[in-house]
Formats: C-alpha cells, structure tokens, sequence
C-alpha cells in the first residue's frame, strides 16, 4: 500500500492517519492538512482499488479488509500508535480498527459516519449505483456532487465542480471497484461492539447533510463511552471541503488532548 507522509516530521510526533470515503482518495483531506499538520505527522492514502492504489478487488470485500490495508500502513510507516480520522466508509474503517485486539488506534475522530445503515444512506446508494448500472459512469460521476455539497455552495463553485467532475471520471476507480466497496461498507454494522470501543471519539456531523442522516452521528456518540458530539448546521457531507473552519480548529485541539497535550 501506497502512501505520503505530511506534516510535523519530528521525532515522537504524534501521528494522525486519514481515511477518506466512498471516493477513497487521501486528497480529499487537503483542507486539513496545514492545520494537522502544524502540529502532528500526517499519514494519507488513497483506499486500495483508487488512486494510487489502484487494484481489481477481488472475491468478497469488506470493511475488515480496508482496516487490514491499515495495519499494513502502520506497519510499513514504523507507527506505534495512531490517532484515526474518517470520513463516512472511513470512519467505518476507523470502528473496525478500533474494535480489533491489541489495536494501535489511540483515538478516533468519524465525520459523517455510522454504525449500522440508515435506510435513507441505502436509498441514496440504490440511486447511485442505478446510475451508474443503467446510464453510465459520467453520469455516476456528475451525479456525485449533489450528495456531497449544499446547493448554494455548488452553485458558488461551479467552475471548481466542473473540474472535480472532470478528474473523476478520468481517475474513475472502475464499476465493479466501486460496487465492491458499496457492498462492503452496506453490510458493515458496528452497533453490537461500540460499547466495547473506548478510545476517545469526537464524532462529527452536518445537520443538512443529505446522504446520512446527522442522527446516525448522535447514536454513534451515544453509544461510544468516550465519545463527544460536535455538529454544525450547514456545509453538506462534505462539509470538511465546504466549511473546514471551525472543524480543523475542534479536530486539532481534540487529537492534542487525546495525544495527552
């Protein structure tokens, strides 16, 4: 597995891996990467199947399979622990690893994420992949957007739209890539174990995303025993792109305590 290292290159810097979601690139934390990385080494990847990584995803995938491709960037990055940042499917990488054994993970921060399914997520994915099955990937792609971002912001950043359009049908990760990874992050359910998660957790969400409901957020904070809840009212799922401030501010303050100051 591929990846770059940003950020504080000091010594004993406490380290903060970034996992992004369905679109799997580590670019889409950039918005963060000069707050992080004043203060911490930061480790971005782009998920296996995507970017950098790309690969056929062969037999079975899931979940548990993305969190090994951690483990193997810890490893290979000589990392003893880890402070774990998602963003939706990677927040769901971030419970799986957190819930392991002996796990390395000293906090989590999920922005936009779940435990289990919301049936509502799952209507938006059918839509998605019918999009995508039946008319086509330009059409998958340019549909991305609006599940992303608020309305006025997406016509404020037209021309930025058109661009990231653009890129992601000529970097498009494959249909049978993309299907493998809906399927896993649709049969993932971390509900049974959360109690038994109990590394700290700042849990974040936007009030108008509209792909996962914000009170999948509340419910993953409710029932993570050292979890927090920090939600905004505007910004969409992508609202670490849309409206990066205050979160970078909250998520920097909240890694230094976990790291102990």
């Amino acid at each position: 597995m591929k990846f770059r290292q940003i950020g504080l290159a000091k010594a004993g810097a406490p380290t903060v891996i970034v996992s992004a979601g369905l679109g799997g690139l580590g670019r889409f934390w950039q918005p963060q990467f000069e707050a992080l990385g004043r203060a911490f080494r930061i480790v971005a990847y782009d998920h296996r199947g995507t970017g950098e990584n790309a690969a056929n995803l062969e037999g079975p995938y899931s979940i548990e399979n993305m969190a090994d491709d951690v483990e193997q960037i810890v490893e290979a990055s000589g990392t003893a622990s880890y402070h774990f940042v998602g963003h939706a499917l990677g927040g769901l990488v971030g419970l799986a690893l957190a819930r392991r054994p002996r796990s390395r993970c000293a906090s989590l921060c999920l922005v936009n994420a779940w435990a289990s399914l919301d049936t509502q997520t799952s209507r938006c994915f059918e839509m998605r992949m019918a999009l995508l099955k039946h008319v086509g990937v330009e059409a998958y792609v340019n549909a991305q957007p609006i599940f992303l971002y608020p309305a006025a912001w997406l016509s404020d950043h037209a021309a930025a739209i058109e661009d990231e359009v653009r890129h992601g049908i000529e970097g498009f990760q494959g249909t049978s890539n993309l299907l493998a990874r809906i399927g896993a992050l649709r049969a993932f359910d971390a509900a049974p174990d959360l109690a038994n998660i109990r590394v700290p957790t700042l849990v974040a969400a936007s009030q108008d995303d509209i792909l996962v409901p914000f009170t999948r957020s509340q419910a993953l904070a409710a029932g993570l025993p050292a979890a927090k809840l920090w939600m905004t009212a505007h910004g969409g799922h992508a609202f670490t792109v849309t409206a990066p401030e205050p979160f970078n501010a909250i998520l920097v303050d909240f890694v230094r305590e976990a790291a102990g100051g």
